[in-house]
């Protein structure tokens, strides 16, 4: 079967969506012949998305052929005279629909849109599309409510277990006194909202200098907003705060190793039923630092509850106080426990290769 794979953000954004699109296409391509569509317009060689997307993913992408297509700017009946080619086309939807001539159309929304799609145009367009999945049940809920569709899969992001164990094998690395946060710096849409983290972070060590001896903050992350990095660096003076913006992914699954606490705050001070595309709309970065034996103190919204589960809900915040208050507990051993680390095992496995696999092979 001869397969496209299509995502309007490729091959601008390196994150979490862009790391499931290819985890998904290089599984596809075990037993069939897979296709990258990149934008015609696009003025990076082709290799070279390649090798910038092999250097962010940390594996080889060479049984993936990267094309150039007329999807994104080319008139109505090129876009549908191309995919005809196509046995099976797999598109990341931005909001926007089209329609295909593949003989069998997967639509892939990994953001809570709420937009109407109720338009005559816009149901034949949905209808075009054979499959549809989302990345979390989060985003499946608001989808089915707002564009009025049924959605047939829920396909997670998956957590590699077998590359972060592999990253300290040798076990040189040990847990440091660090909290950890990974995600871009962008003020848009689902804002990491690193800005939060830096304020509980300088309270804490204000509050509690003792317990806080050695503690440092990590944010790891590209500049998307130059404007907004500079806000938070300017407020993280003069604290035991370290900015790592541009570091490989072997770099990155080492400090998953020596991080004690990992952080996660987009969505904060936002209500999800009126903004749900301001929340988290899965976040693969958690489950990695919690397969890397970080404690996950969270914002309990959007995709990151069903990630941690309802066995870990205590770890789960709405405010500031809270976040300082939980991640205090673990510091201080008094919820740092044996029997929390093996609670964070167990809810990680649920989202494995194994899983990953078994529900892709039923939407192909």
């Amino acid at each position: 079967m001869k397969i496209c794979f299509y995502s309007p953000y490729v091959p601008k954004h390196f994150g979490g969506g862009e790391r499931h699109f290819f985890d998904v296409a290089t599984l596809a391509a075990t037993k069939h012949e897979v296709v990258i569509a990149i934008n015609c317009h696009e003025k990076k060689d082709l290799e070279q998305v390649r090798a910038e997307y092999q250097k962010f993913l940390n594996y080889s992408l060479e049984n993936l052929e990267f094309v150039h297509s007329p999807i994104s700017t080319g008139g109505f009946f090129e876009k549908l005279l191309w995919t005809k080619q196509f046995d099976y086309l797999y598109y990341v939807s931005d909001g926007s629909l089209f329609f295909s001539l593949a003989t069998t159309n997967n639509l892939h929304i990994q953001i809570p849109f709420t937009d109407s799609k109720s338009s005559f145009l816009d149901r034949l367009k949905l209808h075009n599309w054979n499959i549809k999945n989302t990345n979390s049940e989060f985003t499946k809920k608001v989808i089915e409510e707002k564009w009025q569709v049924n959605v047939n899969f829920v396909h997670n992001p998956k957590v590699s277990f077998a590359e972060i164990l592999r990253a300290n094998s040798s076990g040189k690395f040990k847990k440091e006194k660090i909290i950890l946060n990974v995600g871009r710096f962008f003020r848009q849409l689902h804002s990491k909202r690193q800005d939060v983290l830096v304020d509980v972070f300088k309270k804490m060590i204000k509050q509690n200098p003792g317990l806080m001896k050695g503690w440092k903050l990590v944010l790891v992350g590209s500049v998307e907003d130059k404007k907004y990095f500079d806000e938070v660096e300017k407020l993280a003076q003069d604290s035991p705060i370290e900015f790592k913006t541009d570091i490989s992914r072997e770099t990155l699954l080492n400090y998953f190793h020596k991080a004690k606490i990992y952080w996660h705050a987009t969505g904060y001070e936002v209500d999800e039923n009126i903004a749900p595309e301001k929340m988290e709309h899965f976040g693969i970065t958690t489950l990695e630092a919690m397969a890397a034996d970080c404690v996950p103190i969270v914002l309990g919204k959007g995709g990151q509850v069903e990630i941690i589960g309802s066995d870990l809900k205590e770890l789960l915040w709405q405010t500031k106080g809270q976040c300082l208050e939980k991640t205090l507990k673990i510091i201080d051993g008094t919820l740092d426990t044996p029997e929390l680390h093996k609670k964070i095992l167990q809810q990680v496995k649920k989202f494995d290769e194994n899983v990953f696999a078994q529900k892709l092979w039923k939407m192909f």
